[in-house]
């Protein structure tokens, strides 16, 4: 495993907590491929921690016995709610970065000296 924090892959590592080189969650060509198929660092992780959720679902399931207890649909819902807030500051980032342009149509003589007037002053 590689943990770098100066790359995408060290990033998402550090969003979804698989920062324990003796311990991984995902290699490193998996983290490439969440990298790959998304759109940048907090969808890739979002999708890390869906793919993690889904695995609580399947390992652990509600399991009851003696004294313990797990429970991997709720935690599959935590890592779930948290990949979503993921999404919606990708999201979020990405409707900052839009810019809005705008038309001035002059429809006089007076709008059109206007307009020209503050053309030269934006220059």
């Amino acid at each position: 495993m590689t943990y770098d924090l100066t790359t995408d892959a060290g990033k998402v590592r550090l969003i979804i907590t698989d920062t324990d080189p003796a311990n991984v969650i995902f290699i490193d060509e998996e983290i490439t491929a969440f990298l790959e198929l998304n759109d940048g660092i907090l969808t890739a992780a979002a999708m890390a921690l869906d793919t993690i959720a889904d695995n609580e679902i399947l390992v652990q399931k509600r399991i009851s016995l003696l004294d313990l207890k797990t429970d991997g649909p709720s935690e599959a819902k935590e890592l779930r709610v948290h990949a979503d807030s993921l999404r919606k500051q990708a999201a979020d980032e990405e409707a900052d970065e839009l810019t809005v342009d705008y038309a001035e149509n002059p429809v006089d003589v007076f709008s059109l000296r206007e307009k020209i007037i503050k053309d030269a002053m934006r220059e």
